[in-house]
């Protein structure tokens, strides 16, 4: 696709034009025209396993794919013929002749691709019938859940895990029509190499593959009065839930969602972007300690759980590189359940702390046994953006009636460059300005860092900090990290700093976001993200009057006692079925 060459095609009777080098589907979209797929992946090399795309092109012997076809000068196609038309239906009645019926109970009744496509090609009677094959349901993992009763063998789910994170957990066994997707050794997937991102889910078509429902606990503890419920909110998903509520895209509604999470019955809510300024606090005095002492380096982020446990899987050797800082959510409900409980003076046993995440890997994270103090959980449930929309819309709030209200003190202020947590390359951005004050002694001009901003899967910059010339690096999807840190490993020796997002793009497009999120929505929410930075008054983390609050009545300083008790911890090499 690197030639830019003009062509120029036919597509069901009309003239449209094409690069020289794109396949059918690609002048299809180009033109507007919606040529349907379940096993297309953008950027990826097109397998056509699903035929769901088929279409017609003269001279051809029979259907072709579209996903697979060039586009050539002069060609004819048509995308929505009878031939066309009648193979879709085929295939969807063939993958129905074996499907589960519980549409009504399934979690992606309403966005489910098959159940769409039903729909759209008029498939509305059972003529085939198959036995379907029993399995049992996998909810081993803590954060996602694998129905393989529901699986239609896309393999969209193993391409992302293998080719985009690089983590091949997944993949087909056995073979014929005993073909499924499983695990090494068809084990479950807490003993697999799975990191829980959950980005096989945002792309599966159907219910195969779902996060692990928190809904009823946190409702239970909702409903229980000896219980202190409070929740915390991380920085993209205020971003995002407004497009979930027929509203645009990007669209930061983050006060409109505080007032309705204290409908929903929460004492206290809480911003995550709160500890994403503590974590720049610690993460940024610890890096300027290990440029003091002489490394280790490059000292590598710990924000996302899903590279945490891809690091101590694949890249063990680096754990003396990561930083030592919990994540802003374990810090936070760190944070709440000793300065929070003894500022409102409540028994910690009795709060039940809440977050919602973009993110389904932060289920595993709040599980860890590296995250519990004194017997309690830092974090006692994790719902991601999908279940708080589902209760959202279980209790019939309306966003249209709510006024925005702020978030509770004394944990609620936070700076702009804790709220650039939600994209790739903002953790780097929040760290810079911050460590280069504790290294100048003055304030870093802030600026756009545009060379660490985008969705580009790997991103680098040089910084002055002051007779320093700092190296740092921004990789955003777990393949494009394990590139650069065999270069480390190789003997690369140029950068001090890497920032590492399991997903790409950053938490903006986790796990755990609403299903179909495509680049225009990830594209929308980090320019919001941004505008918040821009538009903000207080921009780095040290100079949050909370956050200094905090460290004056409690915590002493960065990197001191108190905070390595609360706010950090460490990791160990961990064996993989394979």
């Amino acid at each position: 696709m690197g030639c830019s060459t003009v062509i120029t095609l036919e597509i069901n009777d009309r003239a449209m034009q094409a690069k020289e080098g794109e396949t059918v589907l690609d002048a299809c979209r180009r033109a507007g025209i919606r040529v349907p797929t379940l096993c297309h992946l953008k950027e990826l090399t097109p397998t056509g396993a699903c035929r769901m795309c088929v279409v017609e092109v003269d001279g051809a012997r029979g259907l072709v794919p579209a996903c697979a076809w060039p586009a050539a000068d002069g060609m004819k196609v048509q995308t929505h013929g009878p031939r066309a038309i009648r193979a879709r239906q085929m295939i969807v009645e063939l993958l129905l002749a074996s499907h589960p019926d519980d549409c009504l109970y399934c979690i992606r009744n309403g966005e489910c691709e098959l159940q769409d496509l039903a729909h759209e090609l008029g498939v509305r009677e059972r003529r085939f019938h198959a036995p379907c094959r029993q399995y049992n349901v996998d909810v081993s993992n803590p954060s996602i859940v694998r129905d393989p009763a529901k699986c239609i063998l896309c393999g969209k789910c193993v391409r992302v895990c293998e080719e985009i994170q690089g983590v091949a957990a997944i993949d087909f066994i056995d073979r014929g029509s005993q073909a499924t997707v499983g695990t090494a050794f068809d084990q479950g997937l807490n003993v697999s190499s799975c990191i829980n991102c959950g980005q096989c889910a945002m792309v599966c078509p159907t219910g195969a593959l779902r996060e692990q429902c928190q809904l009823d606990e946190v409702l239970n503890a909702l409903a229980d009065p000896d219980r202190h419920v409070v929740v915390q909110h991380a920085p993209a998903v205020s971003v995002t839930l407004a497009e979930e509520f027929g509203m645009k895209p990007g669209r930061d509604i983050a006060g409109t969602m505080t007032a309705a999470l204290r409908k929903l019955g929460f004492r206290r809510v809480f911003p995550t972007a709160f500890s994403a300024d503590l974590t720049i606090m610690e993460e940024a005095a610890e890096l300027v300690a290990r440029v003091k002492n002489g490394g280790p380096f490059p000292m590598l982020t710990s924000c996302s759980p899903g590279w945490i446990k891809y690091m101590e899987q694949q890249f063990p050797d680096f754990i003396p590189n990561v930083s030592s800082c919990k994540s802003p959510q374990q810090m936070l409900g760190a944070i709440i359940k000793s300065y929070y409980a003894e500022q409102v003076g409540i028994d910690p046993e009795k709060i039940y702390s809440v977050s919602i995440m973009p993110c389904t890997a932060k289920k595993f994270e709040a599980q860890r046994p590296e995250m519990v103090r004194n017997g309690l959980p830092d974090i006692d449930a994790v719902l991601t953006t999908r279940e708080l929309v589902r209760l959202i819309r279980m209790r019939g709030l309306d966003f249209n009636e709510l006024e925005a209200e702020a978030p509770d003190s004394p944990l609620g202020e936070r700076s702009s460059a804790g709220k650039l947590f939600g994209v790739s390359g903002g953790v780097m951005e929040a760290a810079l300005r911050t460590a280069y004050h504790l290294l100048t002694g003055d304030d870093l001009d802030v600026v756009p860092m545009k060379e660490l901003r985008g969705l580009d899967g790997v991103k680098q910059a040089r910084v002055t900090i002051g007779d320093l010339d700092v190296g740092v690096a921004v990789v955003s999807g777990l393949e494009n990290a394990a590139h650069l840190l065999n270069e480390v490993r190789e003997g690369r020796s140029d950068l001090h700093f890497i920032e590492v997002m399991t997903c790409a793009g950053g938490c903006v497009s986790g796990g755990g976001q609403p299903i179909r999120t495509d680049d225009t929505k990830v594209r929308a929410r980090m320019k919001a993200l941004y505008e918040i930075d821009r538009d903000a008054h207080v921009r780095r983390s040290h100079e949050n009057p909370d956050i200094q609050q905090l460290y004056r009545d409690f915590l002493g300083e960065p990197l001191g006692h108190r905070s390595h008790e609360l706010l950090h911890t460490g990791y160990a090499p961990r064996d993989v079925v394979a």
